[in-house]
Order: structure tokens, then sequence, then C-alpha cells
């Protein structure tokens, strides 16, 4: 028989789902973008990822290092020298971005199904 999973590890598994999904996804169409307005979106989240490292919530810590090194990768994903590899991480962080999300969602619905 299964155990009944805590509300808060269950409730903590979707907002990482959701997380990493999305977060996954944007990263696919950040690398997808043309040249200059990858740059500028690059810069913009790496701006997002950079104030929220500066944050005095530990909880910030990890999702603004995400954030600064997605806008670091897509920047210098658009430069031919450094071009490659960059591309080549910011396409690995969105498979593993969005393979965390699928396996946190699974985790969510286990959790969710001990609960009924």
């Amino acid at each position: 028989m299964n155990d009944i999973v805590p509300v808060n590890e269950v409730a903590k598994r979707g907002v990482v789902a959701v997380g990493g999904i999305a977060g996954g996804i944007v990263l696919f169409i950040l690398g997808s973008l043309p040249s200059i307005a990858g740059i500028i979106a690059g810069a913009v989240i790496g701006v997002v990822g950079i104030a929220a490292l500066s944050s005095k919530d530990p909880g910030d810590k990890l999702p603004g290092l995400i954030a600064a090194a997605a806008g670091v990768l897509a920047v210098v994903s658009r430069f031919p020298v450094l071009g490659g590899l960059a591309k080549f991480l910011l396409g690995a962080g969105a498979v593993g971005l969005l393979a965390m999300g699928i396996w946190n969602a699974i985790k969510f619905f286990k959790g969710m199904k001990s609960r009924s």
C-alpha cells in the first residue's frame, strides 16, 4: 500500500515541475532567436538573474544563478568564436531542465494520487 506523501512535498514537486518545464521551453526559445533579439533577450535574462543573486532570500540564489548563466550563454552563443560550445550548453541546459521538470511532474502526480 502507498504511503501518503506530505502536502508540502507534493507542492514543492509541483512548483519545481512547472519551473523546470517552463525554464526548458524558455531556453529553447532563447536559443532559436535571431542574433540581435537573442543578444538583447540574453542580456535582460542575465540582468534579472544577477538581480536574483543579490537577493537576501536563499531560495532565490539557485534560480538566479541559472538565469544569469542562461543569459550569458545566450549572448555568447551569438559570437563565432565560442558560439558553438555556448549553443550546445544552452541546448543541454534546456534538455536538462525539461527532464527535471517532467520527472518532478511524475513525482507530483504520484504524490497527488497517494493523497486521494
